[in-house]
């Protein structure tokens, strides 16, 4: 254990950039983004230690404080709310719906039925209307549109 010890003890500062080499190839294998930021960590503190010359009880602290900045930066800055997208309704499909003019498939009747969509048909709920009737999407709950009757 102790030849162990002195062999990364004789790598110096660049034992943070191994580290970090370490951690980005399991940011690749592990699913997520867990480690990439304590590599950026890693990263920055053993070139920090390059520069200075700073001791390793100060790096240790400087990996901690950096660690847990980076972090917050990314949850902060790096949100799915936060990030625009060009398609916001892409995994919703039924939202990507509303407003369209559809044709009554099933009748509805007490309320509930199925519209054409494309090649697919889709449940419907909304006020009664024959098969064949135009109705358009209102609002969606789940994998069901919600219609009214579309005017001519």
């Amino acid at each position: 254990m102790q030849g162990l010890l002195a062999f990364f003890w004789g790598f110096g500062v660049w034992n943070w950039l191994i580290l970090a080499v370490v951690l980005f190839t399991l940011e690749t294998i592990v699913p997520g983004v867990h480690f990439l930021w304590f590599g950026l960590a890693a990263v920055i503190v053993g070139f920090l230690a390059m520069a200075t010359g700073m001791s390793w009880p100060y790096q240790i602290i400087a990996f901690g404080i950096i660690a847990v900045l980076t972090v917050f930066w990314v949850r902060r800055y790096v949100r799915p709310d936060v990030a625009k997208s060009d398609l916001p309704d892409l995994n919703e499909r039924g939202q990507q719906y509303i407003g369209r003019s559809l044709v009554v498939e099933q009748a509805i009747q007490n309320g509930r039925g199925k519209v054409r969509v494309g090649d697919s048909v889709w449940q419907a709920e909304g006020p009664d209307a024959p098969v064949g009737a135009r109705v358009k999407v209102t609002a969606t709950r789940g994998t069901v549109l919600v219609v009214e009757r579309a005017t001519a």
